[in-house]
C-alpha cells in the first residue's frame, strides 16, 4: 500500500500534468499560432516578466497565509484565464491574460516545490531514510509525470489542426533559410504559413480550458493539506509586510544562490528555445545511483551536442526523423535539469523554501524574458551562440556549488533541530523517529 505522502506527490503530479498538457499546448504555438506583429511571443514574454515581478513578493504570502494546496489551486486558475485570452487573441485579451497567469505562475510553482520538498523530509523522518533521496524521488516522479504534458498538449492540437484541408507547402527556396541561417530580420521572402481555420482553434482552446479546470478539481478534492497547521500559525502570528516582501532577497545573501543563478537562468533559456524557436521552424532514480553531477554533466552534453549540429543542420521534409531527434535528446536534458536543479534547491534551502522557490522562478524567468524578448529581432544562429554561451557559464559555475556540498553537506531540518553528536546516536534518532510515527 502506498503512502500517504506517495499519494499526494501522484494528486500533485497528475494535476500538473492535466494543467500544463493546456499551457504547454498553447505556449508552442504562441509563435506561429498568434504571429502577427509578435504578438504570441509577445505574450510569452510577458508571462515571464510578470513571474519575475510575483517572484518577489507573493510566494511568501500566499503560501504562508493559504498553504501549499490552495495556492497551487489559486494559481492554476490564473493559468486557465491564459486559456480564455486565446479564445479570441488579441493584444487586448492575450496581453492581460498573460500578465494575471505571470503573477500566479510564481506562487504555483513555488509552492509545489516547497509541497514536494515538506512530503519528502516527512516520509524520510518516518521511513529513518536520509531527506535528500527521499526528496530526489519524489521531484523524479512528479517530473516524470509532468514532462509527458508536452506530448499530450501537442498531440491534441496535431489531431484537432490536421482536420484543417488549408495546409501550406513550403517552397524549396524557402528551405534554403531554415535552419541556423535563418534570420528573423529577413522578412521579405513571401511566406507561405496559414492560420488554421477559427472552428478548429475555438474547439482546441476549449479542450485546453477544460483539461486546465479539470486540474483545478483534482487538487482541490484529492491532495492533503499537509501545511494547515503551520499556515494557521502564520496567520496568528503575522510578521511585517517589509519583511515577508523581502524574504526572496534576503536569500540571495547566500553564495550558493548566487553561483547557482546561471544553471536556473539556463533552464529558462533552453526552455524558451525548443518552444519559441524550434517549433517555429518546422530522472531520478537513476541520480540514486550515478549522482546528481553526472546527470546534469550529461544534460550539458546532450544540449552541446544538439546546438552544434543545430548550428550546421538544414532543415528539409525529407528528414522527417531528424525532426524527432532533437526534440527527444532536448527533451531528456530538460527532464534531468528541472529535476536535478529543482531538488537542488529544495536540498540547500531546506529551512528557507517559499524564499528558495520564489528565488528559482524569478531567475528562470528572467531566463525566459531576455530570450523571448530578442526572439523576434535576432538571426537564430546568433541566438545559438548565446544559448552555448550560458551553457558553459553554467558547466563552469554549478561544480562550485556541488563541490562545497560535497565537502559541507547542508543537514536536513531534522539534523539541523537536533543534532546528532556521532553517528551511532544519528541512528538512535532515526530509530526513534520511525517508532514514534508507527504509534
Amino acid at each position: 500500500m502506498i503512502s500517504r505522502n506517495f499519494k499526494n506527490v501522484l494528486v500533485v503530479s497528475i494535476g500538473f500534468l492535466s494543467l500544463f498538457t493546456a499551457y504547454g499546448g498553447l505556449q508552442s504555438l504562441q509563435s506561429s499560432l498568434n504571429a502577427e506583429q509578435g504578438m504570441g511571443v509577445a505574450s510569452l514574454s510577458v508571462i515571464y516578466a510578470s513571474i519575475i515581478i510575483s517572484s518577489m513578493f507573493l510566494p511568501h504570502i500566499m503560501i504562508k497565509n493559504l498553504g501549499c494546496k490552495w495556492t497551487v489551486v489559486a494559481g492554476m486558475a490564473c493559468y486557465v484565464s491564459y486559456s480564455f485570452g486565446n479564445l479570441y487573441p488579441g493584444w487586448y485579451t492575450l496581453i492581460p491574460t498573460s500578465a494575471v497567469l505571470g503573477l500566479g505562475g510564481a506562487p504555483l510553482w513555488s509552492a509545489k516545490c516547497t509541497y514536494l520538498t515538506i512530503a519528502g523530509n516527512a516520509q524520510a523522518a518516518k521511513d529513518g531514510n536520509k531527506g535528500s533521496d527521499v526528496i530526489n524521488q519524489y521531484f523524479g516522479i512528479f517530473f516524470f509525470i509532468f514532462q509527458s504534458s508536452a506530448v499530450w498538449g501537442n498531440l491534441m492540437s496535431s489531431l484537432i489542426f490536421r482536420q484543417d484541408s488549408n495546409i501550406a507547402i513550403i517552397p524549396e527556396e524557402q528551405l534554403l533559410a531554415c535552419g541556423a541561417v535563418d534570420c528573423s530580420l529577413n522578412l521579405n521572402m513571401n511566406t507561405t504559413s496559414t492560420r488554421p481555420a477559427q472552428e478548429l482553434v475555438w474547439t482546441l482552446v476549449g479542450c485546453y480550458i477544460g483539461v486546465g479546470v479539470l486540474a483545478m478539481i483534482i487538487v482541490a478534492v484529492f491532495l492533503d493539506n499537509i501545511d494547515r497547521e503551520q499556515s494557521s500559525h502564520f496567520r496568528e502570528n503575522r510578521e511585517p509586510f517589509s519583511k515577508t516582501f523581502l524574504a526572496t532577497f534576503r536569500l540571495l545573501k547566500d553564495w550558493r544562490l548566487l553561483t547557482l543563478i546561471p544553471l536556473t537562468m539556463y533552464s529558462g533559456f533552453e526552455q524558451s528555445f525548443l518552444s519559441g524557436e524550434y517549433t517555429k521552424e518546422l530522472r531520478d532514480v537513476l541520480a540514486q545511483y550515478t549522482g546528481r553531477a553526472a546527470l546534469l554533466f550529461f544534460a550539458a552534453l546532450a544540449n552541446f551536442s544538439c546546438i552544434i549540429a543545430l548550428l550546421f543542420w538544414r532543415p528539409h521534409p525529407d528528414q522527417l526523423w531528424v525532426f524527432f531527434v532533437f526534440p527527444a535528446l532536448w527533451g531528456m536534458a530538460d527532464a534531468i535539469w528541472q529535476t536535478q536543479t529543482n531538488a537542488l534547491y529544495g536540498i540547500l534551502f531546506s529551512r528557507h523554501k517559499e524564499a528558495a522557490f520564489a528565488n528559482y522562478r524569478m531567475w528562470e524567468s528572467l531566463g525566459f524574458v531576455i530570450a523571448f524578448a530578442y526572439s523576434t529581432f535576432l538571426c537564430l544562429e546568433t541566438k545559438l551562440y548565446i544559448l552555448l554561451s550560458f551553457l558553459m557559464l553554467t558547466v563552469i559555475t554549478y561544480p562550485i556549488v556541488e563541490y562545497h556540498e560535497r565537502k559541507h553537506p547542508t543537514p536536513s531540518i531534522q539534523e539541523a533541530e537536533h543534532p546528532p553528536h556521532n553517528k551511532e546516536d544519528f541512528h538512535k534518532d532515526q530509530g526513534k523517529i520511525v517508532a514514534q510515527t508507527k504509534l
